[in-house]
């Protein structure tokens, strides 16, 4: 019973640190997303791959599926794969409004999407929460990445 217990927790923890190491994975690929088609694809499928997904697992996902439709060819699907990305970055902040690397990723895509998609209303508002927050960041690689979106 004992055995069968430590097994547990050490499977669970693994699991913790194998989904906290795919996040970090993710901010410190980022900025590299919109360049590699590869890396997106790649990075996708990781993130699918996860189950029962957080919401800043979401929030990335929509992030790269944003990014994607860059690497797509055909114009209409250019846009649904925007589309889907843009929902799934929605549904993250309204499950956790209060998280700011949501709001970063919302940040971060409005900022360099088309202004033809109309994805821009919350600019101001999310750049005046990271402004205000971004000291609490804990992340090396999330600070780096917000403080990178803030200074364009």
């Amino acid at each position: 019973m004992i055995k069968m217990l430590g097994f547990l927790i050490v499977g669970f923890l693994g699991f913790i640190n194998d989904t906290e190491l795919v996040l970090e994975e993710v901010r410190a690929n980022y900025s590299k997303l919109s360049n590699d088609k590869e890396l997106c694809v790649n990075v996708i499928a990781e993130l699918d791959r996860i189950k029962n997904k957080s919401a800043i697992y979401l929030g990335y996902l929509g992030a790269v599926q944003t990014i994607n439709a860059k690497h797509v060819s055909h114009p209409l699907n250019k846009l649904k794969t925007f589309n889907k990305g843009k929902k799934n970055i929605e549904k993250a902040i309204q499950i956790e409004p209060e998280n700011f690397e949501l709001r970063f990723i919302r940040l971060s895509v409005q900022k360099n999407a088309p202004s033809f998609l109309n994805y821009y209303s919350k600019v101001e508002e999310d750049t005046q929460i990271l402004s205000e927050n971004r000291r609490k960041i804990t992340s090396i690689n999330l600070r780096r990445n917000i403080e990178k979106i803030l200074n364009e």
